[in-house]
């Protein structure tokens, strides 16, 4: 059975009602042909403590040692604070997170990545992806988390857009965060320059016509990269970066897609003139293209777009290319990876997140079954 989205009326409602693309895929269903696994968020709480979210596990226990990482904790703020229907669980999830997010982040504005299990910070503030990551899930909290937490988000977000990062995945993801303000504050000036410096950035990392991808190599969350440019031409007005990111992802749907499933770029990446390794595969991959995909199917209403969405949703549900199921229905855990001799069993914080995001597009848009 194909996948199948109705998608009549999504380009229309962000527009009107400044939703996210999650909120307004819940005004259509969607059918996909496979049993779909809800979101549980039993597996997160057990890696969460009073302090943030360990980084690491063996199997489904906590690896204490590793300590924690704002990568994640960032990751986790966006994912509970995006969450509906909404809980005091995850209401907690959310100021925990928050707290951690706002203790790493240093008075100019830059961010600590690495926490011991002691809490003393094992690294200097930088402006590496860990802080592009502490400004999207500080734009969500002040977008969409609990209401008390909202302000202090704020606070923080405006603080962290003093900064600016060389690297183009840690600008994409603080863009992702800017557009989620502008979503509620259309002329929040910095979020919309934050907006407009990542693509320029974008626009100079081009290499050559013949790979039309901005980076020399397709590396991690590539399609993070796209999504940002698509929620930069939105928010900023200009339909030519908006057309650039949907065609940067429209390719890289095309180069992940190996008949009617997802193949996404495997650790180490890979480039022009490069062989293509299958393995080792990553779950934060299938997630940024859901993520991606989702934003592109609210702003066009393409078809194209919602089969993208239900093959990164599958490929958690086994349809890759090991035919290997990613996630434990009886932790509520995301597994590490898919390698040449099956499933990585350790189920971490990076992992687990990558599954519940990709699950929320199915949760949101209010999935059916089909056979």
């Amino acid at each position: 059975m194909p996948d199948h989205y109705a998608v009549a009326d999504l380009s229309q409602c962000e527009a009107r009602t400044r939703r996210s693309p999650i909120a307004c895929l819940a005004v259509r269903a969607v059918t996909v042909s496979v049993n779909l696994a809800a979101p549980s968020f039993e597996h997160v709480l057990r890696l969460t403590d009073e302090r943030g979210m360990f980084e690491h596990a063996d199997g489904t226990t906590p690896r204490r040692d590793g300590g924690y990482c704002l990568d994640d904790v960032a990751r986790g703020l966006v994912v509970v604070c995006r969450h509906r229907p909404a809980t005091s669980t995850l209401d907690g999830l959310a100021t925990t997170y928050l707290s951690f997010v706002r203790r790493a982040q240093a008075s100019d504005g830059r961010c600590h990545n690495r926490l011991d299990r002691h809490g003393r910070w094992e690294d200097q503030p930088d402006t590496g992806d860990w802080w592009g990551r502490a400004l999207w899930g500080l734009g969500t909290a002040a977008a969409r988390g609990p209401q008390p937490i909202r302000a202090a988000a704020l606070r923080a977000f405006n603080l962290g857009l003093s900064q600016r990062s060389p690297h183009l995945h840690a600008m994409a993801f603080a863009t992702l965060g800017a557009a989620e303000v502008s979503g509620v504050r259309p002329r929040h000036d910095g979020a919309l320059r934050l907006m407009g410096d990542f693509a320029a950035l974008a626009g100079r990392a081009r290499t050559a016509s013949a790979w039309p991808w901005p980076l020399a190599r397709l590396t991690y969350a590539n399609a993070a990269i796209a999504e940002a440019l698509i929620a930069a031409g939105e928010a900023l007005g200009d339909k030519a970066v908006l057309a650039d990111g949907l065609a940067l992802l429209g390719w890289l749907l095309d180069v992940e897609t190996s008949a009617d499933h997802l193949s996404v770029t495997a650790v180490g990446g890979w480039g022009p003139n490069e062989h293509r390794a299958t393995f080792d595969q990553q779950p934060i991959e299938a997630a940024a293209m859901a993520d991606a995909c989702a934003r592109a199917l609210v702003l066009t209403g393409e078809q194209r777009w919602a089969g993208g969405l239900a093959r990164a949703i599958r490929w958690f549900h086994g349809h890759n290319d090991g035919g290997i199921v990613l996630y434990d229905p009886e932790s509520g855990g995301g597994f590490d990876g898919l390698t040449p001799g099956g499933r990585n069993t350790n189920q971490g914080a990076e992992s687990t997140l990558a599954l519940i995001a990709t699950l929320q597009h199915g949760q949101h848009a209010r999935t059916t079954v089909g056979g």
